[in-house]
């Protein structure tokens, strides 16, 4: 397993619809392992392929506390086939977003259908946190971000700081020659 870097927004490849993956091979299972590796290092609960710069509809999420043994979901194609009316505010973070936090609101329940890491079919109806996870990381399939779920605004501000990281960082990076 690998530890893979982390885009971070502003990027285009964080703003495009996934490829659904035709097989579960050896290949999408060596990706979600550095996917979970890479989850577990950052640290976080969910990570998404474009987050790695992968363009395929693939998945990894925890959300087992910190003091329970690790419970690490790996989802192929999900699709989510039915969301609760009732809506909730959680605060939200994103790996390829740091250090900005905001409250979006979302369907507390979601039942959505994978494939696991064999290629099985799955189906998993998910409340609180888990639902959370599944529909925040679903939405990183769809070039969506969880920025896009608040105002413009806010959005805009959380934008200009990755820009302003991103070009620290650029500064900062030793010249070769």
């Amino acid at each position: 397993m690998s530890v893979l870097p982390i885009v971070i927004a502003p990027d285009r490849r964080l703003k495009f619809r996934c490829k659904p993956v035709d097989a579960v091979n050896d290949s999408v299972r060596a990706k979600l392992a550095d996917m979970l590796a890479t989850m577990y290092d950052a640290p976080g609960i969910g990570l998404a392929a474009p987050q790695v710069g992968d363009e395929r509809r693939l998945i990894v999420i925890d959300v087992a506390r910190e003091d329970d043994p690790p419970e690490p979901m790996q989802i192929v194609n999900p699709e989510i086939l039915w969301v609760s009316d009732a809506k909730c505010i959680m605060n939200e973070g994103c790996l390829s977003i740091p250090d900005v936090y905001y409250d979006v609101r979302r369907p507390e329940q979601v039942r959505v259908k994978y494939l696991d890491e064999t290629g099985a079919a799955q189906e998993v109806e998910a409340d609180g946190l888990l639902a959370r996870c599944l529909q925040h990381e679903i939405d990183h399939l769809d070039g969506v971000l969880f920025i896009d779920h608040i105002s413009l605004l806010k959005r805009n501000m959380a934008l200009s700081k990755m820009k302003k990281l991103k070009a620290g960082e650029a500064r900062n990076r030793p010249v070769k020659g």
